[in-house]
């Protein structure tokens, strides 16, 4: 690795550090599982440093690897862990559940739960590659890097509104394509 490679590596750790942690600690309830999962995501940056395509994917790269990790921890856990459900962020008003929870079945009383959970998340991923481009970069930047829709609308250089309704449509797509699995389960 190069030293401009390593420098990187370092303003990066310390810009996203705290960022990452907010976003681990609204879905891991414990502060030592969250610090492991965001040192295991830091230990997978450096490690995949060299294969991450530009500088400017990183963050997205690592709040990814952070929802990966979060699964794997659910994964590992007993089924009441899933149901703590995320919340909607302040001064943010919805006519519609447009929250990830509101997308995902509550499996939390069923005995395989766990088992269900990883199909259905391993199913959500597949969906959202499906999704436009634009519809999954707005339900990316809000239900996993926690942004708000005014901050979506400032990085996209669209309104509220238009980020609200790529939202919407992308909500109404996955929870389409989810449905039969649901009925399976």
């Amino acid at each position: 690795m190069t030293a401009q490679g390593e420098q990187i590596i370092k303003e990066t750790v310390k810009k996203e550090r705290s960022r990452l942690l907010d976003f681990i600690r609204k879905r891991v309830p414990d502060l030592e599982d969250a610090e492991d999962i965001l040192q295991d995501v830091f230990f997978q940056f450096v490690n995949s440093f060299d294969a991450i395509e530009s500088v400017d994917k990183v963050t997205s790269w690592l709040f990814t690897v952070a929802r990966n990790r979060i699964t794997d921890s659910y994964r590992k856990k007993k089924p009441e862990n899933f149901s703590r459900k995320m919340q909607s962020r302040e001064g943010e008003e919805y006519e519609e559940d447009l929250s990830l929870a509101g997308i995902l079945k509550d499996l939390s009383r069923q005995p395989d739960a766990m088992y269900d959970r990883g199909v259905i998340l391993d199913a959500l991923e597949e969906a959202l590659e499906e999704l436009p481009e634009l519809q999954r970069e707005v339900f990316v930047m809000h239900e996993f890097e926690d942004k708000s829709f005014k901050e979506i609308a400032e990085s996209t250089g669209v309104t509220v509104n238009t980020a609200l309704s790529r939202k919407r449509y992308a909500v109404l797509y996955l929870r389409e394509r989810l449905r039969s699995l649901y009925e399976e389960l």
